[in-house]
Order: structure tokens, then C-alpha cells, then sequence
């Protein structure tokens, strides 16, 4: 069941898997909590865990304000996951961010460090949305190509969401069904079928429009916290070279490559990814 936490004077939309006085898994939605696929939260509790996945701003069960003009940047992002671990409690928490949310989980185990134990990045890079630095793989421009040459669905019709969104699934090479189930799961949390709050919510577009500065990749190697590199070697969004420059850079971080994964983690290898997670 998905509930409401008040945590940086916002409220966040969270779900939690497991015992309340377990330690505490933190998974930072891309931007939605349904990023994360359920098999995944379901083995980290079997594992002794509590996991709680929550929605960044704007998506979800959270504080949805004016998605095309977000009134915050990235680092009050980092805070809210700062202060939503604090108001779970338990102690540091586990963060992990996919996506979008894994540019969130970087910057907040750099300005909160006291605040977390683990981090756990899954198909992200080093640097904010836009152009990548010289040598970090872009996205891939054939794939990006088709993604945004499709028009856009009528965000009022469920089933035109879902679609749109298996399709492009279908394109990055992930599984169309699974986004299909997915987006329809989305859309029905989503607060009203406003073309910008449902793309905020199934694409992620508000982060184009936030302020990301200032840098935060050459403060990689001071990350102190034992970290786990999560990524698919089929991703074209952000190839898998954005992954290893990750791993490389954070001291002592763990790297494990999907081979058959794309830009979401497939069901098949949600036990995976929770063992090398449960393992930090």
C-alpha cells in the first residue's frame, strides 16, 4: 500500500516491503517508485531488509507542483532523500537510485553522507541530464531517433499510455509487456491526465528543466560507502560505459553487468541484482 512520509517540508509517496525495524533498502524511483520492479523489493525483504521505494517530486503520490517549471534543483532532491531516510529511521540507510533517481542517490551520499550506509546505482552516469562529458558514451541516436520521432499519445487514454510506452520499450530493447503493465500501474497513480504531470510522471521529462549544478563527478572518489554499479549492457539511453566510469571512480564499488538487460532491470534478474545488493 502506498502512503505519504512529510520529509524536507514536502510529501513523498512511498511503499515499503518487509519489517518496519529492518535495515532500511532506500530505493530512489526514475522518477516513479514503480522503477522498481516489485520481484526485486520482494527478494530484498526475504533477505531481511525493509525496503521503501518512494516518488521523486512532481511523480507519483508525491508534491506535484509545476513540472514544467520546477521550483527546486537536484541537491533539494538529495535532501529529500536525506530527510525521508531520517524520518523512516533505523539508522543510515541503503540508498539506491535508478535512472534519473541514481543522479539523486550520488548527490545525496555526497552532501549527506552521515545519512546512508550503501549505495546502489542502476543505468545512470556521473553527469546531469543533457550532453555528457568527452568520454562518456551518449545516448544512442539511432534508438533516440525513433523514441522521439513517435507522437506523443493522448495522456487522458490509459490504454494509449500503456501502448505508447510498451512500444517504446520495444525500441530501447526491453520488455514491451512488462512496460506495458507498468505505465498502466503509473498512469493510475498519476494526480490527473495533464499532458505535463504525465510526462513528469511516465518519462521523466521535468529533469531536462532542472538545475543539476553544481558538478558532482569529480567528487566520486569521495564516497566512503561500499557501492554496487548496476547496469545493462544492452542500455542505449545511457550505454554501459557511463557504468564503468561509475565504478571505476567510486573507491572500492562493485560493478555488475546485466547481459541481457537494456534500460530497466528484467524480472529474470531481479534476484540478481537483490543478492549483490543484500551483499554490501
Amino acid at each position: 500500500m502506498t502512503t505519504t512520509v512529510n520529509a524536507n517540508g514536502i510529501a513523498l509517496g512511498i511503499e515499503s516491503f518487509g519489517a518496519q525495524g529492518a535495515p532500511l533498502v532506500l530505493l530512489a524511483g526514475g522518477p516513479t517508485l514503480l522503477s522498481w520492479p516489485d520481484a526485486l523489493c520482494e527478494r530484498l525483504a526475504a533477505g531481511g531488509r525493509r525496503a521503501v521505494r518512494y516518488d521523486l517530486r512532481d511523480s507519483g503520490a508525491s508534491t506535484t507542483a509545476d513540472p514544467q517549471a520546477p521550483a527546486y534543483t537536484l541537491r533539494d532532491l538529495a535532501a529529500d532523500a536525506a530527510a525521508l531516510a531520517e524520518a523512516l529511521g533505523g539508522g543510515p540507510a541503503h540508498l539506491a537510485g535508478i535512472g534519473v533517481g541514481g543522479m539523486v542517490a550520488q548527490r545525496a551520499v555526497l552532501d549527506h553522507p552521515g545519512a546512508f550506509s550503501a549505495l546502489t546505482l542502476v543505468g545512470t552516469r556521473a553527469v546531469a541530464p543533457g550532453p555528457p562529458d568527452d568520454d562518456l558514451p551518449d545516448h544512442d541516436r539511432a534508438t533516440m531517433g525513433r523514441l522521439f520521432a513517435r507522437l506523443m499519445p493522448d495522456w487522458a487514454d490509459r490504454e494509449a499510455v500503456a501502448a505508447f510506452a510498451a512500444a517504446g520499450a520495444e525500441i530501447c530493447g526491453d520488455d514491451p509487456a512488462a512496460a506495458y503493465a507498468t505505465a498502466g500501474r503509473v498512469w493510475d497513480r498519476t494526480p490527473g491526465t495533464a499532458p505535463p504531470v504525465q510526462l513528469a510522471n511516465q518519462l521523466g521529462m521535468v529533469f531536462s528543466r532542472l538545475d543539476c549544478a553544481p558538478r558532482w563527478r569529480e567528487r566520486l572518489p569521495e564516497i566512503a560507502v561500499p557501492a554496487l554499479v548496476v547496469h545493462g549492457r544492452r542500455d542505449p539511453f545511457f550505454p554501459v560505459g557511463n557504468g564503468e566510469a561509475l565504478a571505476r571512480e567510486i573507491p572500492g564499488a562493485r560493478l555488475l553487468v546485466l547481459d541481457e538487460a537494456a534500460t530497466a532491470i528484467p524480472g529474470a534478474a531481479a534476484g540478481e541484482v537483490a543478492e549483490a545488493m543484500l551483499a554490501l
